[in-house]
């Protein structure tokens, strides 16, 4: 097939639910992507954060091959050494209270996880969570997820979830009640344009959820595993939660989705209460040890914060020099850069200069690329935005 064959076929085939960038990703190596024609974009993308350990990582494609020539589905109704191994290093890098684990396939079934786990645990029916957030699209996790937009065209949703404004600790404390089975949040918010926690609003959450005897269950699909530079980003505040999400770059590409909760609270399942046929495969497991590992030995927590110091650095000088620049904010490499215009031109502008962004709602430029990026990549990627912005400016202005 060439360019214009995939563009019609998937146009003309696939559910019409994703919004898409005009170009077909042939290839990806580390933090750069290629598409059919050979042209070459730095990705600040990185598969909406999947890619944290970068495009086809030779160790986790070594033990792919190595576990797709072996064996590649083992229900969990079996045992499998593939299986062991990552529960084991899971664990070693999640909060030492945290004594069991959960494995299926995406964020929204990890979250489904932990929901259920928090109902089933504290016998309660009602859930809390933060306007603002998002925990995935499927019907448990979207009844938690506060965008009208994604909600109105299901509704109705599950029952006994309510929301209350994302950091103001007063009016949490008047919503989670004896009937509070848990409540749920981002330590970064993502979706909603990565907004950051006041200083110690989250030890306001957990304190009370510890008064009303409420779990706390941090969703740290996007925030986690170093993206923020610390390896979870609730480390920032010193809060550990009861239950804890995890997803997207966990098996460096291969979809899988992991919930670590206390193991009393996960001790409430009973068999058969939640099961996946696909979850804890061996071969998203041994993908996800091999992510683990590199995380760990190639100490890409601390370049994550090195480099996102650099680009925060240099989204602040910009702000400085542009008028159209609101504001820029974040953690580690989970960046934004909100303007006062829609952004749509300048993902597009900067898409032909080769560089590949992400966005959040209308204004916002959303920054998750992969942790392997050095100065090299950070420069540039400074270099096409002051390009993209400057024109911007002045055909807005002058």
């Amino acid at each position: 097939m060439n360019e214009m064959d995939v563009q019609n076929v998937e146009d003309g085939l696939l559910a019409p639910v994703y919004q898409k960038f005009p170009i077909e990703i042939f290839k990806g190596k580390d933090f750069t992507v290629w598409d059919k024609s050979g042209k070459e974009y730095l990705d600040f993308m990185g598969g909406y954060g999947v890619a944290i350990v970068g495009h086809c990582n030779p160790s986790v494609v070594k033990a792919i091959n190595e576990q797709a020539s072996r064996l590649m589905i083992c229900h969990s109704s079996m045992y499998n050494e593939a299986r062991a191994i990552f529960l084991r290093k899971i664990l070693d890098v999640v909060p030492s209270q945290m004594g069991r684990v959960y494995m299926s396939n995406s964020g929204a079934e990890a979250v489904e996880c932990a929901l259920k786990v928090a109902k089933k645990y504290t016998g309660r029916k009602n859930i809390v969570a933060m306007t603002g957030s998002y925990h995935g699209k499927t019907f448990g996790a979207l009844s938690a997820t506060w965008n009208p937009k994604y909600r109105s065209s299901f509704e109705p949703l599950l029952p006994g979830f309510s929301f209350v404004p994302y950091a103001d600790s007063s009016e949490l404390e008047k919503s989670v009640t004896e009937e509070t089975g848990a409540v749920i949040i981002e330590p970064i918010q993502g979706e909603s344009g990565v907004l950051m926690p006041p200083e110690g609003y989250l030890r306001e959450v957990r304190r009370i959820c510890d008064d009303k005897g409420a779990l706390l269950i941090f969703d740290e699909i996007q925030s986690g595993l170093g993206r923020s530079g610390r390896f979870w980003a609730s480390e920032h505040s010193g809060v550990i939660p009861d239950i804890m999400c995890i997803a997207k770059g966990i098996a460096g590409g291969v979809p899988m989705g992991v919930t670590v909760a206390r193991d009393d609270i996960m001790a409430s399942f009973k068999l058969g209460d939640h099961t996946s046929t696909n979850g804890g495969n061996p071969l998203a497991c041994a993908a996800a040890t091999a992510t683990l590992d590199f995380i760990v030995e190639k100490d890409l927590v601390n370049n994550a914060a090195k480099m996102g110091k650099l680009l925060s650095s240099g989204f602040s000088d910009m702000g400085k020099e542009h008028r159209i620049i609101r504001d820029s904010r974040g953690q580690g490499l989970m960046l934004a850069l909100e303007l006062r215009f829609e952004v749509k031109p300048l993902l597009m502008d900067a898409l032909k200069k080769g560089l590949l962004l992400l966005y959040s709602g209308r204004n916002i430029l959303r920054f998750l690329p992969p942790l392997t990026i050095g100065l090299a990549q950070v420069t540039r990627c400074l270099e096409i935005l002051e390009e993209v912005i400057s024109a911007e400016e002045k055909a807005r202005f002058n």
